[in-house]
Parts: structure tokens; C-alpha cells; sequence
């Protein structure tokens, strides 16, 4: 079996949903043992979130986030499994909970008794909005996405804001969890001292804005919805063609000479309205009627595959099908099969991360259903 980049890690995660169970799947993936602490009975939300549902009948958004993992039904409410919960805190090297600010605390699994006890510990919290003005707050990521100004710039313009067609925010904050607790797992090295990381979804959102977002704090301008064009780049938006769109994401000049030529319109390369990216954002409305009367007269495959070859950044608009099939093409293995205890297997996007001395593991399938606890934990002490 091939070396990991985190074993003999420990984690502990308290966390469900998305979010947390993201963060500590990645970090499954690069060997850490990761136990996933569950309610008796229903166990992880998601768990219930369906359809769809795979062949085995279980939720399809569990699986997406629970790879790799053991999973435990302990009800924090009774003293025994508390206890129980508190003893796998003192032995772990990394706690991960997302529940309301303070609820740890009343646990008393907070981060000044657990890291008293244990001074290694990264403790890692997720939440909505933080734990001081926004901590009675629920942090769903439709809502961050609402409040985080996220839609206002998704969709078209004379349409209503949108969200993103997956929980985006969620992923991002999971993301950033995970190289929270990277760094201060380096900074344990080092010193042997713990710390916690705090995450929040709004404040994970906001840096995510990235050039939107200093449009508006460097540049005040508060940016709007413009549906698939680009506020600073042109042409980067999808354009009709004679049977459906391509999408076109020219950066920059020399691309935008190559697409003139390729579409048979070189003079375009020299017009002053169109010759810099800035006079083509000045100008995209009158360049994107020259370019709907040409894409228009072929199919969108047969541009992208010349386009494709000339060098210009082109593609059609695939379904999530369409996309996995064209990872497949490129020899980027985009799905793993991993095994069940009952002889079956799940199939599931693989880890994106590459390395060469210590690759992502895939060993188990997400828990059918948590198990109860025996202390000591097989391969945890």
C-alpha cells in the first residue's frame, strides 16, 4: 500500500452536511483516520436528502462528501456517550465541528477545556456567520448565497438573481477548513501547540468574490448581474451557434487575433473598437452581433474543434454527463469505484489533488450506517 501524505493522522468530526464533511474527506483521502460522529437513528442530515439515490439505495449527497471514513452514533445528550465522545477529543490530533457558536462549549467539548487537555489539538469550527454578532444565525448555503451577494451576480440581468446550480459556498468553506488545518498542523510541528481554526461561509463567500469582490473594495463599483458575460474580458461568454451556444473565453489579444482569422474575419484584429480587451469591453455589444452572424452559420462542435486546434480557449456547453465523458477523453480518470462490505462498490468523483510520492487513497466507501463505539478504538490509541 503507497504511502500517505497524512497518516497516522486523527480526526474527529463532529460536522455535517457539506461544509465539514468536505474538509475531513479530503483529508481522508490523504490518509488521515478520520471518525464521523453521528446521531443514533438518523445519523448525518444528508443521509435523508434524496432522491437521487445510488443502487444501494443510499443518498447520493452522502456519498458524495463520506469516502473513507468510520462513521459512530453517539448522542451527545447522554453522559456515557459523551464521555465517550470527549475521550476520542483527547486522543485526536484534529477536532472538526460545525454546530451553533457555543454548543461545544455547553458540551463541554469547547476549545479551551479540550486544548487544556490535549495542547496538540486543532480544534476547526465552521459556521455561517461567525460566532459573534452572527452567531444565532443558521448558515445554509442558499442563504449565505443570497446575503453574500453571490446571486446578485449570477443570472441574467432582466431575470430574478440566481444561485449557483451546486452548494458552492459549502464547498468553499470545506476548502478552506482544510488548509486552516493544514497550516496549523504545520504550525504543531514546529511548536507542539495547537490552536483553533475558525471558518465562517460568509467570510469564505466574500474572499471568493475574488475580482468582483475588489471591484467593489478597491475599485467602488458594486458589480451586477451580466449572465454569462464577463465584466472585464471580451469575447468571454457563450455565443449561438446554428444548432446550440459555445462558449468562448478569449483572454487576450493575440487569442482574439487567432479567433478572427479562424472565423474568417481578420480585419477585426485591427478595428480600433476591438484591437485591446479594454476598447472589446467597450464595444462587446457590436462585437457580439459580428460574432452571432458567423458562429451562427455552423455547428458549435465544428467551431470548438477548430478553434480548439488554433489555440483559442473554446468549448461546447456540456451536461454533467457530457462533462465526465470528456474527462474520460482526456485520460483524467474523473471516477473511483470503491468497495462495500457486502461485495458491491459506489462510484464516485475522485480526489483532483496529484502527488507524485503520496497520492490520494481510496479504501472504503461512505459508512452504510453509523456503528456503535467501543473504547479503545481499533488503530486510534
Amino acid at each position: 500500500m503507497p504511502e500517505t501524505a497524512l497518516g497516522p493522522l486523527r480526526v474527529l468530526d463532529f460536522s455535517r452536511v457539506l461544509a465539514g464533511p468536505f474538509a475531513t474527506m479530503l483529508l481522508a483521502d490523504l490518509g488521515a483516520t478520520v471518525i464521523k460522529v453521528e446521531r443514533p437513528g438518523t445519523g448525518d442530515d444528508t443521509r435523508s436528502w434524496g432522491p437521487p439515490y445510488d443502487a444501494a439505495g443510499q443518498a447520493t449527497y452522502f456519498q458524495s462528501v463520506n469516502r473513507n471514513k468510520t462513521s459512530v452514533a453517539l448522542d451527545l445528550g447522554d453522559p456515557d456517550h459523551l464521555a465517550k465522545a470527549r475521550a476520542l477529543a483527547l486522543e485526536a490530533d484534529v477536532v472538526v465541528e460545525n454546530f451553533r457558536p457555543g454548543v461545544m462549549e455547553r458540551l463541554g467539548l469547547g476549545p479551551e477545556v479540550l486544548l487544556a487537555a490535549n495542547p496538540g489539538l486543532v480544534l476547526c469550527s465552521i459556521t455561517g456567520f461567525g460566532s459573534g454578532g452572527g452567531a444565532a444565525l443558521p448558515g445554509y448555503d442558499l442563504l449565505i448565497q443570497a446575503v453574500g451577494g453571490l446571486m446578485s451576480i449570477t443570472g441574467d440581468p432582466a431575470g430574478e438573481p440566481q444561485k449557483v446550480g451546486v452548494a458552492l459556498v459549502d464547498v468553499l468553506a470545506g476548502l478552506f477548513a482544510s488548509v486552516g488545518i493544514l497550516a496549523a498542523l504545520r504550525h504543531r510541528d514546529r511548536t507542539g501547540q495547537g490552536q483553533r481554526v475558525e471558518i465562517d461561509l460568509l467570510s469564505s463567500l466574500l474572499a471568493a468574490l475574488v475580482n468582483q469582490g475588489s471591484a467593489y473594495t478597491s475599485g467602488g463599483t458594486v458589480p451586477a448581474r451580466m449572465g454569462n458575460r464577463h465584466p472585464s474580458i471580451a469575447p468571454y461568454e457563450l455565443v449561438p451557434c446554428a444548432d446550440h451556444e459555445l462558449a468562448l473565453a478569449v483572454g487576450n489579444d493575440r487569442q482574439f487575433a487567432v479567433l478572427c482569422e479562424v472565423i474568417g474575419l481578420p480585419e477585426l484584429a485591427d478595428d480600433a473598437r476591438f484591437a485591446t480587451n479594454p476598447a472589446r469591453v467597450e464595444h462587446r455589444a457590436g462585437l457580439r452581433a459580428l460574432l452571432e452572424d458567423h458562429f451562427g452559420k455552423r455547428p458549435a462542435a465544428e467551431w470548438a474543434a477548430e478553434l480548439s486546434a488554433a489555440g483559442v480557449p473554446a468549448g461546447e456547453v456540456n451536461d454533467v454527463a457530457g462533462a465526465f465523458a470528456l474527462a474520460e477523453r482526456l485520460g483524467l480518470s474523473p471516477t473511483v469505484d470503491l468497495p462495500r462490505p457486502d461485495g458491491t462498490s459506489v462510484r464516485l468523483t475522485r480526489n483532483p489533488i496529484g502527488l507524485s510520492a503520496t497520492p490520494p487513497r481510496y479504501e472504503t466507501a461512505p459508512p452504510d450506517d453509523p456503528g456503535q463505539l467501543t473504547l479503545p478504538f481499533p488503530g486510534w490509541s
